[in-house]
């Protein structure tokens, strides 16, 4: 019995090491998808009237600081995002969404705007509290987007991938706190 707690507190603490906890949510401190390895770089809440809308992670295949730096980066690197308010709706977050973009672009989205229309298309389909959505940028690949583990939507271009990640790392991003807790 005693060799079993032992084993037992063993996996509990190296289960901690593996996960971030963040708005009641437990954010993995690794993502795999496909061959991309991505650590995570930063979590925090989406905070909206005094209420957590959902937990977000920035992963990064390689330290960066610099939120500029991070949106024009061509390398690979993904968001997670969890929901985590039932609040939210598709209709809500396709509003939220195109605001975002509004923002990341200065105005500018005519030349992105059916791959825009092709990632908003991803929450169309329904959200829920518990929604797990993955941004996943490669090179290779464009943008990966996957709603609870299945890849619904994949989006060529690097002006796009520019355009996503400023959504929350832009000079007026979504949530200037959750910019902050993303990138330092």
């Amino acid at each position: 019995m005693k060799k079993l707690l032992t084993l037992f507190l063993l996996l509990s603490s190296f289960y901690g090491f593996s996960q971030t906890r963040i708005g009641g949510v437990e954010l993995p401190n690794e993502l795999i998808i496909k061959e991309h390895s991505l650590q995570l770089k930063g979590a925090g809440t989406r905070v909206k009237l005094w209420m957590d809308m959902y937990a977000m992670g920035l992963y990064l295949s390689k330290d960066m600081n610099d939120a500029e730096k991070i949106i024009t980066a061509d390398e690979s690197m993904g968001i997670r995002l969890e929901i985590i308010s039932g609040l939210i709706t598709s209709e809500k977050m396709e509003k939220a969404t195109r605001d975002g973009f509004k923002n990341a672009t200065n105005g500018e989205m005519e030349n992105i705007k059916q791959e825009i229309d092709d990632f908003i298309s991803v929450f169309l389909g329904g959200i829920e509290k518990k929604d797990v959505f993955e941004f996943i940028y490669s090179p290779a690949d464009g943008t990966l987007v996957y709603k609870n583990g299945k890849l619904k939507q994949s989006i060529r271009g690097l002006s796009f991938k520019q355009a996503l990640f400023g959504i929350w790392l832009c000079n007026k991003p979504a949530d200037k706190n959750l910019k902050e807790k993303l990138v330092n």
